[in-house]
């Protein structure tokens, strides 16, 4: 694919150059609590910008449902890349409406604009190749050239996403280039010892993952909660923790198929369990105490990995030449389940390897819980994106970007 570097080097003074970013930051009403994606992408709007184009930057952010909603505004995410780039972001009330054509038509070059989120309009997340296609065409007619730089959205078949690039010039920002070619360093020529750390919620969205990895890694370490359906298809009480008993055919599966390989597959030798789920706006203290794997109590709910597992995953990890880790280890948003979390965290900036925080949830935990973003060899902005290119799948943003 055509990078950023070769756009350039063709010249974007007084160009319009619509930029496909990810902005898709957490918001406390509108303050942002997040800005990780908005740095991520700056160098990208700054080098168009101090090159003279006129820049349009766009993408989505939440859940809204095809239609404008201002709980999911970018105008917080707009002031806050101004506040960034130091100089004046215009804002487009709308997508591709008079407000977008208006504001696109004001800009000099060098100047930047944002436009509203791409999801208040239902042809961006349509499923109908026609629908897709008619609002890419609306946005194409916005710029002169495409440069792709949203990596948390290029699993997804969206217009803005797949779509647009097939309508203009397209390139590949700076982000999405070191982030491709951080995941190369995941998966060709990787070196060894090559340790995983998988966390979060459910198993079943780690399921493909694993499978790839069975045939790569030579440590794959399980926390969260999708580590109570290992430890139930181990046999072990796990409480009222997260299980998804549906998944304990292939979980028993691929614990046989490691074993087999040679692969460790590392489950917890002990966990911090309580009688409930913690108050996470309140973070008062909660009465919890840690057991063993193998010796939960009924009527207790695991949220966290124990010490014990903490300084065995930081031993699997530290000696490492390639780490990934996607997923926390516990509910790091509560100081007293936080701690499996920061062991993690800790073993990677500990490590003399190269170590790949995979975006969503585990970057939220980075920056939570107080590390210094520079300690980690990469952070991903996009943990969903991260995890599909790692489970062989070919993603559609990508793909439309090479020519």
């Amino acid at each position: 694919m055509k990078t950023i570097d070769e756009l350039l080097a063709e010249g974007v003074a007084g160009k319009r150059v619509f930029v496909r970013a990810d902005l898709n930051v957490p918001l406390d009403g509108t303050t942002i609590t997040d800005d990780g994606r908005i740095r991520a992408v700056l160098p990208t709007v700054k080098a168009l910008a101090e090159a003279g184009a006129r820049v349009v930057v766009a993408s989505h952010l939440g859940r809204p449902k095809g239609a404008p909603d201002p709980a999911f505004s970018l105008a917080s995410a707009a002031a806050r890349l101004g506040e960034l780039l130091g100089a004046d972001v215009a804002f487009a009330a709308d997508t591709v409406g008079e407000s977008a054509q208006a504001t696109v038509a004001g800009l000099a070059d060098g100047q930047v604009a944002v436009i509203e989120n791409l999801r208040f309009n239902a042809g961006e997340t349509s499923k109908d190749d026609a629908e897709r296609s008619a609002f890419a065409g609306q946005l194409a007619a916005l710029a002169d050239v495409y440069v792709g730089d949203g990596f948390g959205a290029v699993h997804r078949k969206h217009a803005s996403v797949y779509d647009l690039p097939g309508k203009l010039p397209h390139y590949a920002g700076y982000l999405i280039a070191t982030e491709v070619g951080v995941l190369k360093q995941l998966t060709e020529d990787v070196k060894r010892p090559y340790a995983v750390a998988l966390g979060g919620s459910k198993v079943s969205d780690k399921l493909a993952v694993i499978d790839q990895l069975l045939g790569k890694a030579d440590r794959i370490l399980i926390g969260g909660g999708m580590a109570f359906t290992f430890l139930k298809a181990k046999g072990y009480e796990v409480g009222t923790s997260l299980l998804q008993e549906d998944q304990i055919p292939a979980v028993t599966e691929y614990l046989e198929r490691a074993e087999k390989l040679g692969v460790e597959l590392v489950l917890p030798v002990d966990v911090v369990v309580s009688p409930g789920f913690p108050d996470l706006k309140a973070k008062a203290p909660t009465e919890h105490t840690v057991v063993d794997a193998d010796r939960m109590p009924e009527g207790q709910l695991g949220l966290d990995i124990g010490p014990k597992t903490g300084e065995l995953y930081a031993g699997k990890l530290t000696d490492a030449a390639t780490v990934f880790w996607n997923g926390p280890m516990g509910v790091f948003e509560h100081p007293d389940y936080a701690e499996g979390t920061k062991a993690v965290a800790q073993a990677l900036v500990d490590s003399d390897g190269f170590t790949v925080v995979g975006g969503g949830d585990s970057a939220a935990a980075v920056r939570t819980l107080g590390f210094d973003e520079n300690a980690f060899g990469h952070i991903s902005t996009g943990g969903g994106a991260s995890l599909e290119y790692l489970e062989g799948k070919t993603l559609p943003g990508l793909a439309a970007l090479e020519d």
